[in-house]
């Protein structure tokens, strides 16, 4: 009991430098021992752990760059492949639209043709017709484009049309 009351009675500053002392001498002569140990080419097992650590630390840090790297590789290829798949598809899409917009205009213009060369047409060949021309129209509005020359067959087709429902088909 009288150790403790004289541990108490003691000057904490000078305990708490003492033990700053002794730890940071420890601390030397451990830091001591491991630069000899390298100097040596015997290190003790602590430094060559530690060096392994260090290592494994630069392989891990150069894995990751390059990994980063690929990756942001990766994403300018994706990028260049979707805006390529873009560019793919608005063509095709073009080609579609110019195929559908020539194959109406050529039954519209045959059909005039048809009808402008006396040929028996039926009531619903004319129908047909005026919805694929309705149809023609919306998709060159839509794609803001312009009628041509389907116009004039669309007047020669109405014209026999208003006659034929006057005269009867």
């Amino acid at each position: 009991m009288e150790s403790i009351l004289e541990l108490f009675n003691q000057n904490i500053s000078s305990i708490i430098l003492g033990m700053y002392i002794i730890m940071s001498g420890i601390i030397a002569m451990v830091e001591i021992i491991g630069k000899f140990s390298e100097i040596v080419g015997k290190p003790v097992t602590w430094v060559s752990n530690k060096n392994k650590d260090h290592e494994l630390l630069i392989q891990t840090v150069n894995k990751l760059t390059a990994l980063q790297e690929k990756q942001e590789k990766d994403v300018r290829e994706s990028d260049r492949h979707d805006e390529e798949m873009r560019s793919d598809i608005k063509k095709l899409t073009d080609m579609f639209i110019d195929k559908e917009i020539n194959d109406m205009r050529w039954e519209i213009n045959n059909f005039a043709t048809k009808v402008s060369e006396g040929k028996p047409c039926n009531k619903d060949s004319y129908k047909h017709c005026i919805h694929t021309w309705e149809k023609y129209e919306k998709l060159l509005e839509e794609n803001g484009l312009e009628n041509g020359e389907v116009e004039i067959s669309m007047n020669v087709i109405r014209e026999s049309y208003q006659q034929k429902l006057k005269e009867g088909f």
